[in-house]
């Protein structure tokens, strides 16, 4: 018997139904190998080893009681099923009936329940509905399996299958719990979709990863060596050449785009694994999804993306040069046309390997440089790469692999060291630097962060309600280049920032925006930095802190540009850097956003707590300095005592 390959520790298998529909004795049945012929009208809890199945998975099953006292203890049995077996009597058609008038609907308000509780997405377990009793039905009376399958199947989809089974007999007893360990450890849903009879997506293009990462030669076709591989690696056991021979002659019937001269192309490697489903056995093709490191919702597993830890939030993670040169040949390949851009239909090729794209939704979606077409550029590409990882490390390292990346997974990222180290070192190696981005509402932050990434400025104003971001790359005197991701905080959402310690810690340089123009922005702005500044006092996380004076083409509010400089001042950080976006003059704003970060030690705000730290730490390091003093006179004193005494006793 061979073990197939799961990571669960165990099922556990919740059996109901009308009373009489003979739940207890199948139970007894498949524990005892034998009919009782008495039994208790509710059994314990039992287990099942693991050496029953060909998963060598324990079953752990559960009686339940349809009383109605019963009644709480089987919703509480039911919610934490694994898979429901749903008993009915061939002997009885009102006990089949009752399977959608009753129990169906008790099924589907227990799942409803358990999401408004749970707050998480709606997960229905696999139900195998069970006709017990075989040997007493009456053959004019039955009821039709296939009907039965085909009216459950059309309404309930969460059916995994049907079955009918005799415990007196002991016919097809052991298959009804075969079957309810199968739908938990192989379920179908996933793979197939019902509706459209067809593979579903995320397993196409799990298959497709797949596919790419057998087709060695990369010539779009598994080849005999290719497949035979393939064979051995998920099933260990090779293919002879007739029956090699044997697939591709199936295969060329069925679907003839699936063979060509090189060997079975990827049409012919779906077709495959679809006729597995298709015959009922999904564990086959979840033995290839496992082998490649996939979970039961289709995504990698934990193991497979060993992510660096960090050890203190204001450390962060960034991708290493090994993957960044990965990236620029993955780039070069999808260009074809050479235009060093990535349209559309090119990055949903980058991505087609992977579950989906991870830059179709927010707060990937608008955070790149993009050419006037809307294509994506080279710049922008390592910067969306850089940002992702910033933000996700997991989620980058896990894309990385899933678009071909076959390098060690653990050399892909680094952690960075702590900014507390930088500051006192009063360097940094960091590669990527995020800039907080603070303000009044219309001060002019959106458009720091679009002339960021190139794009023309606009009049018209839409209030930031969410935090938006912006990446890209920033070149420096002498031929370097850092990532600069801006990170826009709305007016809204400054106390959750304030709040939230790690928040801080993850801040690499601070700036504060107001319009020049306007004398509210120049007072909320500054405000802002005052708090800013102070939380990072108190928190230990102190970063960097630069004033943006926007809108410098408006005529300036009078007292800003005097209140400003003063402020700058007293808070010992550079003076107030005049942008106009409108006119396009930013001031080389970026370049001295990234220089702030290259040099964590200076532009910290001097506010009145760190003062009087200062001043605390001042004083205690005088009274040590006072008691190490006072000590070492003490020691001299005794030490000339001391001498004085031998003296005066070696004379006498």
């Amino acid at each position: 018997m061979t073990k197939t390959r799961t990571d669960r520790s165990g099922v556990r298998v919740v059996v109901a139904g009308d009373r009489g529909t003979g739940k207890s004795s199948l139970i007894a049945a498949i524990a005892s190998d034998s009919f009782p012929e008495t039994v208790l009208p509710v059994l314990p809890p039992t287990l099942l080893p693991a050496d029953f199945f060909p998963d060598y998975v324990p079953l752990t099953v559960i009686d339940t009681s349809y009383r109605l006292e019963k009644q709480n203890k089987l919703n509480e049995e039911l919610k934490g099923a694994d898979v429901v077996v749903l008993t009915y009597a061939c002997n009885d058609s009102q006990s089949f009936s009752r399977l959608i008038s009753y129990w169906f609907r008790e099924l589907q308000k227990l799942e409803a329940r358990k999401y408004i509780i749970y707050f998480v997405i709606q997960v229905t377990v696999p139900i195998i509905v069970v006709g017990c009793k075989l040997d007493l039905r009456d053959e004019s009376q039955q009821v039709s399996l296939e009907r039965l399958l085909e009216q459950l199947l059309q309404e309930f989809k969460n059916v995994a299958t049907c079955i009918e089974c005799s415990a007196a007999t002991l016919y097809q007893v052991p298959e009804v719990f075969y079957f309810a360990q199968k739908a938990v450890l192989h379920p179908v849903d996933p793979l197939f979709d019902h509706e459209n009879q067809a593979l579903t997506d995320q397993c196409v293009r799990a298959l497709r990863r797949i596919f790419v990462l057998c087709d060695r030669d990369m010539d779009d076709a598994l080849n005999d060596a290719e497949l035979n591989d393939f064979q051995v690696r998920c099933f260990n056991a090779p293919l002879q050449s007739s029956e090699i021979e044997d697939v591709k002659t199936v295969v060329q019937q069925k679907v003839p785009e699936g063979i060509n001269s090189n060997g079975l192309t990827f049409p012919g490697f779906m077709f495959i694994h679809s006729m597995f489903l298709r015959k009922g056995h999904p564990e086959t093709l979840w033995a290839v999804l496992r082998d490649f490191g996939y979970d039961n919702d289709l995504k990698l597993k934990d193991e497979f993306l060993p992510v660096p830890a960090k050890i203190a939030p204001d450390q962060s993670v960034e991708l290493t040069g090994e993957a960044v040169e990965f990236l620029n040949g993955i780039f070069r390949l999808l260009d074809t046309d050479k235009d060093r851009a990535l349209r559309p239909a090119e990055v949903d090729k980058l991505f087609c390997t992977a579950p989906k794209s991870p830059w179709n939704d927010a707060p990937y979606s608008d955070a790149a440089e993009r050419t006037d077409m809307g294509y994506i550029s080279l710049n922008g590409f390592l910067s969306q790469w850089a940002f992702m990882t910033l933000l996700d490390p997991q989620c980058s390292l896990a894309n990385l692999i899933y678009i071909g990346y076959s390098g060690n997974p653990a050399a892909a990222l680094r952690v960075t060291r702590r900014r507390s180290v930088d500051r006192k070192k009063q360097a940094t190696g960091r590669n990527v630097f995020q800039c907080y981005v603070f303000g009044s509402k219309n001060a002019g932050k959106s458009a720091l962060l679009d002339a960021l990434l190139r794009r023309p400025f606009s009049n018209s104003y839409t209030p930031t309600t969410v935090e938006k971001f912006a990446a890209n790359g920033i070149d420096l005197i002498g031929g370097t280049r850092k990532t600069l991701v801006l990170r826009e905080i709305p007016e809204s959402e400054v106390l959750k920032v304030l709040s939230n310690q790690d928040y801080l810690a993850a801040c690499d340089v601070a700036v504060f925006v107001y319009d020049s123009s306007d004398e509210y922005s120049w007072k909320k702005s500054r405000e802002l930095l005052e708090k800013v500044a102070g939380q990072g006092d108190l928190t230990g996380y102190r970063f960097p802190c630069l004033l943006i004076a926007a809108k410098d083409d408006l005529t300036p509010y009078p007292r800003a540009v005097q209140d400003s400089v003063k402020a700058t001042q007293e808070l010992g950080i550079e003076a107030p850097i005049h942008v106009s976006m409108k006119l396009g003059d930013s001031s080389n704003v970026y370049n001295k956003i990234v220089s702030a970060a290259e040099h964590p030690h200076l532009s910290i705000p001097e506010t009145e707590i760190g003062k009087k730290r200062k001043q605390y730490h001042r004083i205690v390091q005088n009274s040590l300095i006072f008691a190490s003093v006072g000590t070492a006179i003490a020691v001299v004193g005794l030490a000339a005592c001391r001498a004085y005494a031998v003296k005066r006793n070696s004379s006498t």
